[in-house]
C-alpha cells in the first residue's frame, strides 16, 4: 500500500491517513518520569504558575512556559529535568551548564534539575526574573534595525 515513513518518529504512514507526531500533552512528556523528577516537575510547574498570567503547552518534547514569546521551557529526560531560561544577562553559577545568546537581546542558560529540592533560589528567581523581563524583552512589533552602510542621497545635475 503507498504511503511513506515520518522523517520524525519513524513511523509509516498509508496515503490519506492524518498524522501529527508534533502534537503532543504534558502529561504524555511526564508520565514514565521516575517520582523524584516527576516531583521536581511538579514543583517547578506550580512555581511559574504562581507568577501569574502565561500560556503554559507542549510542543514536540518541551513543555513551553510563555507571555508573548517563550521565557522558559523544559525537556524531559530519564534521569533529569533540561531547563532551558531566557534571561537579559548571562549568570556565572554553578548550577548553569551551558549558556550562549539566543537573540541580541536574550541569553539562554541550560540547568539540570534532578530534584525537587533543586528548585528553590536561585533557580526560581531565574524564572521569575524571566518572567517580568519576556514582555520587555520582546519587541511588540519586529522593527528592521536601520543599516550603519547608509546608501549616499545622489545629487541630481540640471
Amino acid at each position: 500500500m503507498p504511503g511513506r515513513e515520518c522523517y520524525h518518529c519513524k513511523q509509516w504512514i498509508e496515503d490519506g491517513e492524518e498524522h501529527d507526531c508534533w502534537t503532543t500533552t504534558e502529561a504524555a512528556l511526564t508520565q514514565e518520569l521516575p517520582d523524584d523528577l516527576r516531583d521536581a516537575w511538579e514543583r517547578l510547574r506550580e512555581t511559574a504558575v504562581a507568577f501569574g498570567d502565561q500560556r503554559i503547552y507542549a510542543s514536540h518534547k518541551s513543555i513551553m512556559f510563555s507571555r508573548q514569546s517563550c521565557y522558559f521551557f523544559v525537556r524531559p529526560k530519564r534521569n533529569f529535568l533540561e531547563l532551558c531560561v531566557f534571561l537579559g544577562r548571562t549568570l556565572k553559577a554553578p548550577q548553569v551548564r551551558r549558556s550562549d545568546r539566543a537573540s541580541r537581546s536574550k541569553v539562554y542558560h541550560i540547568i539540570h534539575i534532578r530534584h525537587r529540592d533543586e528548585v528553590e533560589a536561585p533557580i526560581t528567581d531565574w524564572l521569575r526574573e524571566a518572567y517580568e523581563l519576556s514582555d520587555v524583552l520582546t519587541p511588540k512589533g519586529k522593527v528592521r534595525a536601520k543599516s550603519k552602510n547608509k546608501p549616499k542621497a545622489r545629487r541630481i545635475l540640471p
